[in-house]
């Protein structure tokens, strides 16, 4: 698969045409390319100037604006900080016939998406345009996929398939209660954290503290005294002056306590007192504190097995499970995956500063039928470590190491996962060799490979030139 067709992206999702935008003073240029991008399915508009090109992009808004950098009156420089400054989802291609490094950086900073020089091939500026139009699509289905998710203090939050959005109607139900407990379950990795955060940014607690306290990462001791603070000398090493509590810090917002099912049993009583009496004790010390904090637990422990195991209280448990939240395994609600994946292509790109826009569907089934054992944490890190080794716009199956290294303590080696990513690794080969005629250099280039990768690939999976 040759990334010309790959990317290929004639029409937007709802059919209609991308609008590019020809800005040079040469009037042969723009004849030409005009006429060139007209029969490949673009509707093109064309100026000779900077002053009415900017008017124009304000009435028709524009998917990619080409344009040259040497123009009388308004340069294509300053042209381009122009359109970013009225919207910066406006890709530009800059032209120019005397490329220097200093101008080479400034376009680019000032947000130019690539620049070609003058003599040009079309069918180079082609392939240019529809990597750029592919971005285009991209940022437009990530537009839309936040329009569909739930925004939290900046987080985006993708939930598209019924059952992430059942789980969200219920959440906004439960947020209404300021002070009901809740309790969230659900494997490692399902976003428990992000769900307790948009309990607490969707109640009438959001303008105070959300406190996140992770049982299971200090001692029970060490965990004690960081919840319910210590008196002066209370215990060796216990400062001077005493310590507040962070459920004292936490005064009037939520406190989040993830890897509830960790708590000894000792801890557990005093933090049944919290919730039934609403006052505690610090460590050493013989008053009453009263405290309003609403409790979010999280745990990926059957807790009514712990219950009947004795490793957790039962009353403890049903004052925590009044408003109860089941977060389902990623691999049982697939129609996020995909979604999920581009979310967090578009963020890395900007991160890295990688160009990502096309998934082939080959990809997309194996990254659809995956089991995903660590879960949405696996999918992010996984898309992560592809987005950073990449060295093209394809995502690639040589970097998605499935179910290995994805830094979650569920993660095991999955071998049909990897035939798979073998399989589809060795097609994309055979068919960009193809594609090339057996050209090494332009197939290595099209794959993001060197010439010595690529030979030894065609090596490893026994390629033969039919």
């Amino acid at each position: 698969m040759s990334k010309a067709k790959s990317v290929n992206n004639t029409e937007h999702q709802d059919g209609v045409k991308p609008v590019i935008l020809v800005v040079d003073d040469e009037e042969t240029i723009r004849f030409c390319l005009k006429e060139a991008l007209e029969v490949e399915g673009y509707k093109v508009h064309t100026e000779d100037n900077g002053e009415n090109s900017l008017k124009l992009i304000k009435k028709i808004i524009p998917d990619l604006v080409i344009l040259d950098l040497k123009m009388p009156g308004m340069n294509g420089l300053e042209l381009l900080k122009e359109i970013k400054a009225y919207d910066q989802n406006i890709l530009v291609i800059l032209l120019t016939g005397h490329a220097s490094v200093d101008s080479v950086v400034n376009v680019m900073k000032a947000g130019a998406f690539d620049y070609l020089e003058k003599p040009f091939k079309m069918e180079h500026i082609k392939v240019v345009i529809e990597r750029a139009l592919s971005t285009q699509s991209l940022m437009r289905e990530v537009s839309r996929l936040r329009a569909k998710a739930n925004i939290v203090g900046g987080a985006n939050i993708v939930a598209v398939s019924k059952e992430m959005k059942k789980v969200f109607e219920h959440v906004k139900i439960i947020a209404q209660s300021p002070s009901s407990t809740v309790l969230i379950q659900g494997e490692s990795g399902t976003g428990k954290e992000l769900i307790a955060n948009y309990v607490h940014m969707m109640s009438a607690r959001s303008k105070y503290r959300f406190m996140e306290v992770n049982c299971a990462a200090l001692t029970e001791n060490l965990l004690e005294s960081e919840l319910f603070g210590y008196e002066k000398g209370s215990f060796t090493g216990a400062s001077a002056q005493g310590k507040a509590g962070l459920f004292e810090a936490t005064q009037r917002g939520t406190m989040f306590l993830d890897e509830i099912g960790e708590m000894g049993l000792p801890l557990q009583a005093k933090l049944l007192r919290v919730l039934q009496e609403k006052k505690f004790k610090r460590v050493g010390g013989i008053d009453d504190i009263d405290v309003d904090v609403r409790i979010v637990a999280s745990t990926n422990r059957d807790l009514e097995e712990e219950v009947k195991k004795g490793t957790f209280r039962k009353d403890l448990y049903y004052r925590l499970r009044v408003l109860p939240v089941y977060l389902c395994a990623l691999r049982e609600r697939k129609d996020d995956i995909l979604p999920l994946v581009k979310h967090y292509i578009h963020n890395f790109n900007k991160e890295f500063n990688k160009d990502i826009n096309d998934i082939p569907p080959e990809i997309e089934g194996i990254l659809k039928n995956y089991e995903w054992p660590g879960n949405v944490r696996e999918l992010k890190n996984v898309v992560e470590r592809a987005v950073l080794l990449s060295t093209n716009s394809t995502l690639s199956a040589e970097h998605l190491l499935l179910g290995s290294g994805t830094g979650t303590k569920d993660s095991v080696q999955d071998d049909d996962a990897d035939q798979s990513i073998a399989t589809v690794e060795k097609s994309h080969i055979t068919e960009v060799l193809k594609d090339t005629s057996w050209r090494m250099t332009k197939a290595a280039k099209l794959l993001g490979i060197n010439r010595t990768t690529l030979y030894n690939k065609i090596k490893h999976y026994s390629i033969k030139q039919e």
